[in-house]
């Protein structure tokens, strides 16, 4: 059978996926964008587009070695793309769609925003691939953006050609929820009900489209995991800030103007980021204040109540990055809002080796993917998964993550919805025990 639609931009081929009933629409190209170069919306293609199979990644750091021979990446490559193949390109930026075979009306919407420290990863990686929102009638997206230098740059000379600088991966976030919007009707969703969602950078990603005035009215909701919340130490700079470490990327790559740098081999440009990373905070590649965008920094933003009066939910991992650190700013966020805000903290210990909960551990429950993992996921973590991922699309259809057959979550973020190896229930997590759990527990490496 062939899945054809027809969106906006022309016709599209989709392909049936592994669960009944559900059509994914891989590799859609949504924008171009040339190096260091802001992103141009696709708004229309020549024939029938083929989205049978998924685009190519960003550049990064794993395009360039075999992460089987680096024990130090071994762990996540294990759990999230061991068997697969990747192909990474310049020409990155595709989403993909997942939907009902026959959706019935306007469908609420959730885009994904990928992890990986701005440096790293897709949006078909194994815990993405299909989750099982269409079956509770929910449309999902999953999407790339540019990583590393070519996302995050800031030049001085790039400020004076463009008027504004850095930031390409955000923007390319920002085009691709444009397209979301602009097109998603013709899949059987609501372009008013749109959910942005992420984990890690992802999360940090998604925090900054709700601190900004470029994205107002694009979206309804937003869910941070592992990564939401504002503190002054990770809250964006200046662009000057950036530009000293730039200029020395440029000079060792040998560029003497941006023509150069532009055309330098993308493998070139990232083996001398990396080997120079550690000279710069995040290794240089995180969000700056572009004066558009980001307008100033995301604590004086939230402390400004400018951020958007939205419903969020935001979490934790109990064996996190810096544990207590980003439960206290994911419970901040929650108490500020003036909004219906949810607090969620996640401590199941995943089967199968000796990690707990670590980083990005929960997205196998939201996403509902657990069958495309190698643990041995038993009755407990399936009826954990049911139940987060029922929650959240019933936030994603509500703006509020309670149904009728699980527990209430209290918002305001006075407590936590614990989720994990017992059933589900509102706590305050021992501020003691995350500390303990930062300084005795070694989280697996990227």
């Amino acid at each position: 059978m062939e899945y054809i639609i027809k969106t906006p931009c022309g016709e599209l081929r989709g392909v049936r996926t592994r669960l009944d009933g559900v059509v994914a629409y891989k590799g859609i190209r949504y924008a171009t964008a040339g190096r260091f170069e802001y992103p141009v919306e696709v708004t229309s293609w020549e024939g029938v587009y083929d989205a049978t199979e998924y685009g190519a990644c960003a550049p990064q750091p794993r395009s360039f070695y075999d992460e089987e021979q680096m024990p130090k990446k071994i762990f996540y490559y294990n759990e999230f793309r061991k068997g697969e193949k990747y192909s990474y390109s310049e020409d990155c930026l595709f989403l993909n769609v997942f939907a009902p075979e026959k959706a019935d009306g306007k469908l609420p919407v959730i885009v994904y925003i990928h992890g990986g420290g701005y440096t790293g990863g897709c949006g078909h990686e194994k815990h993405f691939d299909t989750p099982v929102w269409p079956r509770k009638g929910v449309i999902g997206v999953t999407l790339n953006y540019r990583l590393g230098p070519l996302g995050f740059a800031v030049l001085p000379e790039l400020m004076e050609e463009a008027g504004t600088v850095g930031n390409y991966g955000l923007y390319d976030q920002l085009t691709a929820i444009k397209w979301v919007k602009h097109n998603i009707e013709a899949f059987g969703g609501d372009p008013d009900n749109i959910t942005i969602m992420g984990q890690s950078a992802g999360a940090m990603s998604v925090q900054q489209h709700c601190l900004s005035p470029l994205s107002r009215g694009l979206f309804h909701k937003a869910v941070m995991s592992s990564g939401g919340g504002v503190s002054r130490m990770l809250s964006a700079s200046a662009p000057e800030k950036h530009y000293e470490f730039w200029k020395m990327i440029m000079d060792k790559c040998g560029a003497k103007n941006l023509d150069e740098l532009r055309a330098l081999p993308v493998e070139k440009l990232f083996t001398v980021w990396q080997e120079n990373k550690k000279m710069s905070m995040g290794g240089g590649c995180s969000p700056c204040i572009d004066g558009k965008l980001v307008v100033k920094s995301g604590y004086d933003t939230l402390a400004a109540g400018e951020q958007h009066q939205i419903p969020y939910m935001i979490g934790t991992t109990s064996h996190d990055v810096m544990p207590p650190i980003l439960y206290s700013m994911a419970k901040s966020w929650c108490k500020a809002q003036k909004t219906p805000a949810y607090l969620w903290f996640f401590n199941r210990n995943l089967p199968g080796d000796n990690h707990g909960a670590w980083h990005s551990a929960d997205l196998w429950y939201w996403f509902g993917t657990l069958e495309n993992g190698w643990r041995p996921f038993d009755e407990r973590d399936y009826a954990l998964a049911e139940e987060m991922s029922e929650r959240l699309c019933a936030f994603a259809k509500t703006a509020s993550p309670n149904t009728d057959v699980h527990t209430e979550w209290s918002e305001g973020g006075e407590r936590a919805l614990v989720m994990g190896d017992e059933p589900s229930k509102e706590a305050n997590p021992s501020k003691f025990k995350l500390w303990v759990t930062m300084f005795t527990n070694k989280a697996p490496g990227e």
